[in-house]
């Protein structure tokens, strides 16, 4: 979208009350301002960007603890490796904890389940669109910590440990 006069983006609408719940919180609840940036509990979560998900809460961390990275179905990616990679070596993470999630989408459609949902919802052929589904959540959860237990960047020193969360009764079950 972009202003006819100018050929610049243009301010997409929708967004009203998000902006004003956003200024209430700045001027109520907004304390991390000239934080420094490093995880100060030493922590780095891997998880579902499932909404369900209160990644620093579930582990009784605050803003400014851990390094939070997020996708759908709370995978090890290549992106997610670079994330570990950089808090690893620059903002203080000595704990990583890899954590997909029980009823997770990614887990229970199958590829072609989710290209027809989506199809359906976009009105056009989304056939092409991977989903990376997980056959296997257990199987997945350990080749990713192996993933980053075995990263030549990330030291052995480093504590990897791979997680479900129940979302249904809050719970973490470690499982490697």
């Amino acid at each position: 979208m972009t202003d006819a006069g100018t050929g610049s983006p243009s301010v997409a609408p929708g967004f009203d009350d998000l902006l004003e719940a956003n200024r209430k919180y700045s001027e109520t609840e907004f304390s991390t301002g000239g934080f420094d940036g490093i995880a100060h509990a030493g922590v780095a979560i891997v998880t579902c960007m499932d909404s369900r998900i209160d990644p620093l809460r579930l582990v009784g961390l605050q803003p400014g603890d851990a390094k939070i990275f997020r996708n759908p179905g709370g995978r090890v990616t290549a992106a997610a490796l670079e994330a570990l990679v950089l808090g690893v070596h620059l903002l203080n993470v000595k704990r990583i904890l890899v954590v997909p999630h029980t009823r997770c989408a990614m887990a229970s459609n199958s590829e072609a389940e989710l290209r027809e949902r989506v199809g359906a919802s976009a009105g056009q052929d989304a056939s092409w669109q991977q989903f990376n589904v997980v056959t296997d959540q257990r199987a997945a959860l350990l080749a990713d910590v192996r993933a980053v237990r075995t990263h030549p960047l990330v030291p052995e020193s480093v504590a990897v440990g791979g997680f479900l969360y129940d979302v249904d009764s809050g719970l973490l079950q470690q499982l490697a």
